[in-house]
């Protein structure tokens, strides 16, 4: 199979076989990349056609397969052959910015060639075939300030003096054109936008040359007075400005600082002016940048100065006391009119006006001291307690005679000394709770002591027990530098015998002259158990407990006081409906026989009083449902005795139920049984201890012979 026009296939291309007589009986055939879509084929001649623009920039080559076919059987008549179609290129493509447009940034007064940015356009056409994608660039605006390499696209500066403060931004437009730039070459456009940077090329400026300002002498200091600023046209740190006083006739009476916000002079006022002393101040000021670059120092100094002309302003002014603060110190015991010290105040104007003081009486309101209005000399008016106020703090007023609205005021702290006016006494509670079995030796109570005087060297404390006092036959004292150990003499005391022991001690301070007392411990004895718990002390309680009784029982009065008012006008409502039943309820049977003892078996049933816990055999269930609905209406009416009241004060000789009546019991001649011991109930709840009292065995004391 032969190929045709193959140089130029814009003219049509040409299979041809030579088994291919030209009488129709070879057919050709076409398949692969764009057959019988861009490309189709005569199947008699061969001819090969596009069928629509080629464009390289989309695909560049086909392949693409031939056939040579017998028409009538469509057997192959030769092997298939391949071929390749190659579009050649045009230039149908401009140059294009693909990362455009562009911004860069570059320090102001940079050197001239400085490199700004780099521009890049791509061409889509062969850069194998001819020029159509060789490109050179060239600046379209931003000269002459900028310039572009025309074969690499880097952007420079043109000039070495570009002023940010004169302008801080360029546009550029660069074109990109291919052919290499001759005729008939396509091109495009980006848009560059360069941002000058600052540098610190510019000092500040005062835009004046003095300042003048005028205050009032009666400004607090530290205070801000005036406001003065340096103008640097910079940016951010380069525009930083430091303030400094060069010289004047102020030092340390003003200072100026840069406000870090505005960029101004903050002139500060360090101490109170006083006209009369000085009525106007010069200062000259530095202003400079906090940074300098090396580079642009030898332009000029990079600092700026100023004059500024402060005047005080007189003003009339209040009395000026000598101190701030007056500390003064004065004896408790001191006697009334004694002189505490004095104060000072003058008026600071040039007309020195007398001064009259008094004293604020809010800040002494218990009216302790006076002042003299002329001499300003303080004295007390009352007597002092240095255990009630140790210092007092009054405040003194000082006014001009001819202006009373001319006013100061000073603080004044009176401190009191002390001085021993107080004798020593218990420094905790006075009571204490010993055991019938104490020991002796044994510690009963440590004792401390409490003094409202303040000694310089502290407080220093005797104990001692008087002379002739009881107490001393049980008692004994221990001084421990202080406080002081109470001990026990005898080996035991009775709750019996004395259940309360009352204990002087006198206790005697260190002053000069020594002041002492004579405090009361009171020692309760208690019965306790085999562990040393307390069970049962003496009835001289805390007067606290005594006050929380009787309050219980007068709560307690009036309860039944009311019920007793409700119960009486319940029982006369009911008097007329209930007459039958109290006839019933009001026979009461009294027994003073002492009956049949032992001998008498019929009239009870004595296995049911030998064993009182068990329910009666025989059940007397008949007896109890007859006596049901007595018992019933008794219950319900609380203001009638119950309906079964049988009051029995002896019940035989000779039973072998006991006696119900202890008083009986206890008043009956006779030594009492060996086996009847209560000391039991001293282990019950505390209600049980009268009642173990009062059948604890009595000691006999044997009468003396006379």
């Amino acid at each position: 199979m032969q190929w045709q026009n193959w140089a130029n296939w814009s003219l049509p291309l040409q299979l041809h076989s030579d088994l291919d007589r030209g009488d129709g009986q070879v057919t050709y055939h076409l398949s692969g990349d764009g057959a019988m879509s861009i490309f189709t084929i005569d199947e008699l001649t061969g001819n090969i056609h596009a069928t629509r623009r080629l464009d390289r920039e989309q695909q560049a080559s086909y392949v693409l397969r031939a056939q040579v076919r017998d028409r009538i059987s469509q057997l192959l008549l030769e092997p298939e052959s391949q071929f390749t179609i190659r579009v050649q290129d045009i230039n149908d493509n401009a140059p294009r910015f693909l990362d455009g447009p562009y911004a860069a940034r570059v320090p102001e007064r940079a050197p001239a060639g400085t490199s700004v940015v780099t521009v890049k356009a791509t061409d889509a056409d062969d850069p194998t075939y001819g020029t159509a994608a060789q490109i050179v660039y060239s600046l379209l605006q931003g000269g002459p300030y900028f310039t572009v390499d025309p074969n690499t696209g880097v952007v420079r500066t043109a000039l070495p003096d570009l002023d940010r403060e004169t302008r801080d931004r360029y546009q550029l437009v660069v074109q990109a054109r291919d052919l290499l730039g001759r005729r008939g070459a396509l091109s495009g456009t980006t848009a560059v936008t360069v941002t000058l940077t600052d540098v610190n090329d510019n000092p500040p400026r005062f835009p004046r040359r003095n300042y003048r300002f005028s205050i009032p002498e009666s400004v607090s200091a530290p205070a801000v007075v005036a406001r003065i600023k340096a103008v640097d046209p910079d940016l951010g740190q380069n525009a930083e400005v430091e303030y400094r006083v060069l010289d004047g006739d102020g030092p340390g009476t003003f200072r100026v600082l840069t406000d870090p916000n505005t960029q101004e002079g903050l002139l500060m006022l360090l101490k109170g002016l006083d006209f009369e002393v000085q009525s106007s101040y010069l200062l000259r000021v530095e202003a400079s940048n906090r940074q300098t670059d090396a580079r642009f120092l030898l332009a000029g100094p990079f600092n700026d100065e100023v004059l500024v002309q402060v005047q005080v302003e007189d003003e009339d002014e209040s009395p000026v006391f000598s101190e701030s603060i007056h500390h003064l110190s004065v004896s408790e015991d001191a006697p009334v009119g004694t002189s505490v010290g004095a104060v000072s105040a003058h008026d600071p104007d040039r007309s020195n006006s007398s001064i009259r003081y008094s004293i604020d009486r809010k800040s002494d309101i218990g009216g302790f001291f006076d002042i003299d209005s002329s001499s300003g000399t303080i004295r007390t008016s009352r007597l002092l307690d240095r255990e009630v106020r140790v210092q007092h703090n009054i405040t003194i007023i000082a006014m001009e005679t001819s202006d009373p609205s001319q006013a100061g005021s000073v603080l004044v702290l009176v401190s009191v000394t002390d001085v021993n006016d107080n004798p020593p006494s218990f420094g905790a509670e006075s009571r204490t709770l010993i055991c019938e079995d104490v020991r002796p030796g044994q510690v009963v109570r440590i004792l401390s002591a409490m003094d409202l005087d303040d000694p310089e060297d502290g407080h220093h404390f005797l104990f001692s027990l008087p002379a002739g006092s009881d107490a001393n036959l049980s008692f004994s004292l221990t001084d421990n530098d202080n406080t002081a150990s109470v001990l026990a003499l005898q080996p035991g005391l009775r709750l019996r015998d004395r259940p309360v022991h009352l204990v002087a001690v006198v206790i005697a301070d260190s002053g000069r002259p020594s002041l002492s007392s004579t405090n009361t411990l009171t020692v309760s004895v208690c019965r306790c158990d085999r562990y040393g718990n307390q069970r049962r002390c003496s009835r001289d309680e805390p007067h606290h407990v005594a006050v929380a009784t009787a309050a219980v029982l007068t709560g307690l009065l009036t309860f039944l006081g009311v019920a007793m008012v409700t119960a009486a006008v319940r029982s006369r409502r009911q008097e007329e409906v209930e007459d039958e039943e109290r006839d019933a309820q009001e026979n009461f049977a009294c027994y003073d026989d002492e009956g049949g003892g032992e001998e008498d078996t019929k009239a009870f049933n004595m296995a049911a009083l030998r064993h009182l816990d068990r329910p009666d055999p025989t059940g007397g269930s008949a007896d109890l449902e007859a006596r049901k609905p007595q018992l019933l209406k008794a219950n319900l009416d609380h203001t009638a005795p119950p309906a079964d009241f049988l009051p029995m004060s002896w019940n035989g000789r000779g039973s072998a139920a006991c006696s119900i009546c202890s008083i009986s019991s206890i008043s009956s001649p006779g030594p009492a049984e060996p086996d009847q011991n209560f000391s039991f109930l001293m282990t019950w709840a505390s209600r049980f201890w009268k009642l173990a009292d009062l059948y604890e065995p009595r000691r006999v004391e044997p009468e003396e012979d006379s």
